[in-house]
């Protein structure tokens, strides 16, 4: 395998990275994460505080450079999250940025602090092995405590490639996102991803959709967001010509880490004339599918394998499901290099995700006749069994969200003694004063999809409970 960053090996004054009021260009950004690269080197692990800052990419870098796993540390995990983590992961140190305020939590690790600046002549040291670890990603903790997921520097480049190859990414472009830097979406994707390909990262420090037009208006050719990103654009759109100008210019829009609703799919693209692709991943697998940029329209689907992944669909008994109608649901079955290396100190977790070579995502999905992929949900909270039918709860989401009077929905199944699970729908209304009625938006949904796909209850609430990459957290609403 090559290295991760080709770039670096000869640096130029070439924009490489931008966050704030702090710019990079690739010869500064190989001093400045050398000279951090060379006091890590003999560090087994090290810890990074993942604040939206040019130092963590840097420290990032650094790490890598060094062959030296990072573990990136989120800044809002709590006191008994944090301290799992750092028990778990055992740094030998924390790297932050000198102005950047560190938790107790972290007071008993040596801490480096991270700068912009390094020395000239810095070469890149030789590339480690491709199987040992370049991350340690710990997963969102809502099935137990958070597990460390390690990525192998085969993981990360082989799906960065593969994003390439789908996307026709390359060095002239420039990315524009405001997405966390503790995860898979905004770290690997949104900072290794251009560095890998020579472009430019310009990091928003925090999401605004006058930060999006900014950037994108000046010379920024793809945009990355989570959907609440995006909704928020779509919200914005109608009042804001330069916005939309700015991303009917992008090359690409590409929306992850949860579904993108149908209905701000259609805003967009009837504001500006651009489709938003959707892709498909999660900490173990990296990058799964996505849509092609180019292609028709998909809104509700992933899209189809990338390059070198193969997907498969499962039944419960663990048969392979063979056909493509687009109604029977299965579970996600990946295989390929983009695989994670296993959990962090859990044999036993790691053998159970796996069926033989193919890793069990645990979420359930549909295959489209052309082979497209539309996920309906995970297995442990959204696949609903009601009345002798399989029901995906992302599929009536979505039904629910074309509704005018709703803004935010999700669907859970709950117990019922005569459907094995009813449909219960939670929904944000678009007016609080004046909400739809719960018969109207079982009919509404009997409508677009199927009578039994009806949610037999529906409560109001104010807002969904949502993780730091807009993920609706199904397992925290309230049960009645």
């Amino acid at each position: 395998m090559s290295a991760l960053f080709p770039a670096l090996a000869a640096p130029t004054d070439r924009p490489a990275l931008r966050c704030g009021p702090d710019a990079l260009s690739y010869e500064e950004l190989l001093r400045a994460a050398g000279a951090l690269a060379a006091r890590i080197g003999d560090a087994g692990r090290v810890a990074v505080w993942a604040v939206p800052t040019a130092r963590t990419a840097v420290a990032v870098v650094a790490a890598l450079l060094a062959g030296v796993p990072a573990v990136p540390l989120n800044p809002r995990s709590g006191e008994r999250e944090l301290a799992h983590v750092l028990a778990d992961s055992a740094p030998d140190a924390v790297l932050a940025g000198p102005a950047d305020e560190l938790p107790a939590a972290l007071a008993g690790l040596p801490r480096i602090d991270v700068g912009l600046t390094g020395p000239a002549g810095v070469r890149v040291p030789p590339e480690p092995d491709p199987e040992s670890t370049a991350l340690i990603v710990y997963t969102s903790g809502t099935t137990g405590p958070p597990k460390g997921v390690l990525l192998s520097r085969r993981a990360v480049a082989a799906s960065l490639d593969a994003l390439a190859e789908a996307w026709a990414w390359t060095g002239d472009d420039v990315l524009v996102h405001g997405l966390p830097l503790f995860h898979v979406h905004g770290l690997v994707l949104g900072v290794l991803g251009p560095l890998r390909r020579g472009g430019e990262v310009r990091h928003l420090g925090a999401f605004s959709a006058e930060g999006v037009a900014r950037e994108l208006a000046d010379g920024g050719t793809v945009l990355f967001g989570v959907p609440t990103m995006y909704h928020r654009l779509a919200d914005a759109l109608p009042s804001d010509p330069a916005l939309g100008a700015a991303l009917a210019g992008a090359r690409l829009l590409v929306s992850g880490s949860a579904a993108l609703p149908v209905h701000d799919h259609e805003r967009i693209a009837a504001a500006t004339g651009r489709t938003v692709v959707e892709r498909y991943g999660m900490s173990e697998t990296l990058m799964n599918t996505s849509v092609r940029p180019g292609g028709p329209p998909r809104p509700g689907t992933v899209g189809t394998p990338l390059p070198g992944v193969a997907v498969r669909l499962v039944e419960e008994d663990g048969a392979v499901l063979a056909g493509s109608d687009g109604e029977t649901v299965g579970e996600v079955q990946v295989r390929g290099p983009n695989l994670f290396s296993g959990y962090l100190n859990l044999p036993e977790a790691t053998a159970a995700a796996f069926d033989g070579e193919w890793f069990c995502t645990g979420d359930v999905a549909v295959r489209e006749a052309d082979g497209t992929i539309r996920l309906v949900g995970r297995k442990a909270t959204d696949l609903i069994k009601s009345g002798g039918y399989k029901i995906g709860a992302g599929e009536i989401e979505n039904a629910l969200l074309d509704h005018p009077g709703v803004r935010e929905a999700a669907v859970t199944g709950e117990p019922d003694p005569d459907l094995g699970e009813r449909v219960v729908a939670w929904v944000v209304p678009a007016d609080p004063a004046r909400p739809p009625a719960a018969q109207e938006l079982a009919g509404h949904v009997a409508r677009l999809l199927a009578p039994h796909k009806r949610p037999r209850e529906v409560r109001f609430l104010d807002a969904l409970p949502r993780n730091d990459l807009g993920k609706v957290l199904k397992k925290r609403l309230p049960r009645g």
